[in-house]
């Protein structure tokens, strides 16, 4: 039979002159992909843009067309395809609320994840992982999402429990079914499974012995990492009673984990302390805990570290985070943070909605601000009401030109150095007194 004479339809010549297969979307052009055609969603400012007028209606139709091909990759044969449309999925997800588009294909979205779970390596796994996540958070809590998360669930405990699989798989596992769950489940039963799951991971970073002075990193350590902090999530959803029990349960074990030589599970038990200490001051106005003095002592040298042997970065991360959980252990006090989207400002004014708020956009990333402005499960969360709508006209007053912009980032500059040239002129030497 003739070979076919059109180039590049399913082979690509070479060095040497040898065919060799082509992907039809690699790692870094699908995002790319679409990415080019997500991007102007991710601000509704961007709409009134200095530039000639964009077809929208046109370009939710060839955005929708590509998404299409997207799922369809999924099923391929290759794992590298199977990946990369994942991945560009995960990237459409993120930046754009495509609420109608994925309510009609729900279902052969769930079945692709579930497949790619189930069967795929490492890599494909955490992808199709991040792409449930982020499926979820576009449905919302509604009865759609709950037969995603049944359908689901049972395949992540199994692998978030499987000693075989790889950490990172389970690492990936773990995180979903903790968002999925927090989303999703009306059903307390299921709830206290989820977080039963996820328990029997993170505990056993507690050392066994009551006086060993350090816990030693692992590789499963990630592992323990996600599942705290997926658990701690779901904590904050628990009826009062269930938060007494966990927080007698693991309170007086968890400061074992602030000895660990690995600085994010340092950061994550003293961040999941201040939100027990938050907890159950909320349930008993006189909550008394036993061993404060040797818990501020801890904290309060995790918030003053200075050994040489750990890097500059760690160091300088650990002192901010634990300047605040001291702050919220000894003085119950929390510092604001101001989270500004479009018109909008949100204020994180307790470790609950900080909580929250950094899982969110640890999984939306980039599109963090956009889905604060439009999504409506996520604005019911946080409690903002309804979306603001803007009508394009009030966007534009709204909307300082390039030129703008510009004169005020250089007046900005100039400030910025003159500023610094003072100080560097006035420097004052230092001398030793004795």
């Amino acid at each position: 039979m003739p070979k076919s004479k059109k180039r590049g339809s399913n082979h690509q010549r070479g060095a040497g002159g040898q065919p060799r297969n082509v992907q039809p979307f690699s790692d870094e052009d699908a995002s790319i992909e679409t990415m080019s055609h997500c991007s102007g969603f991710s601000d509704p400012a961007s709409f009134t843009e200095d530039g000639p007028e964009v077809d929208e209606e046109a370009t939710q139709e060839d955005l929708e067309y590509k998404l299409k091909g997207f799922i369809d990759l999924t099923l391929d044969k290759s794992a590298k395809t199977r990946q990369a449309a994942l991945e560009s999925l995960k990237s459409a997800f993120s930046s754009k609320i495509l609420y109608e588009f994925i309510m009609e294909r729900r279902m052969t979205l769930t079945d692709s994840i579930e497949r790619c779970i189930k069967k795929g390596k490492s890599e494909e796994l955490c992808a199709a992982a991040g792409l449930a996540c982020l499926l979820c958070v576009q449905m919302g809590s509604g009865i759609e999402s709950e037969e995603i998360f049944k359908t689901l669930g049972p395949v992540l405990k199994k692998i978030v429990s499987d000693g075989t699989a790889s950490v990172q798989a389970r690492q990936a596992c773990a995180t979903c079914l903790g968002i999925c769950c927090f989303i999703v489940t009306d059903d307390i039963t299921e709830l206290y499974s989820t977080m039963e799951c996820l328990e029997s991971i993170f505990t056993k970073a507690y050392p066994r012995d009551r006086d060993t002075n350090g816990v030693s990193s692992t590789p499963s350590t990630v592992l323990h990492i996600s599942a705290l902090l997926a658990w701690t999530l779901l904590l904050t959803i628990c009826p009062m009673n269930e938060v007494k029990k966990k927080i007698e349960m693991h309170l007086h074990k968890l400061p074992s984990m602030l000895s660990c030589d690995d600085v994010n599970m340092r950061i994550a038990a003293g961040e999941t302390l201040a939100l027990l200490f938050e907890l159950a001051r909320e349930t008993d106005a006189d909550f008394f805990y036993e061993d404060m003095e040797l818990l501020t002592e801890k904290l309060r040298a995790l918030a003053t570290d200075g050994n040489k042997h750990r890097a500059k970065v760690d160091k300088r991360k650990q002192r901010s985070v634990f300047r605040d959980v001291l702050r919220a252990v000894e003085e119950r006090d929390f510092p604001t943070e101001t989270v500004k989207f479009g018109p909008e400002r949100m204020y994180i004014d307790c470790w609950v909605k900080k909580q929250t708020y950094d899982t969110f956009k640890e999984i939306l990333g980039s599109g963090m601000q956009y889905h604060l402005q439009s999504n409506d499960f996520l604005r019911n969360v946080f409690e903002l009401g309804p979306p603001v709508m803007l009508d394009a006209a009030t966007l534009k007053t709204m909307k300082i030109s390039r030129f703008e912009r510009h004169l005020y980032n250089s007046a900005a500059f100039k400030a910025r150095t003159k500023a610094r040239s003072k100080c560097r002129d006035k420097r004052a030497d230092v001398g030793e007194f004795f």
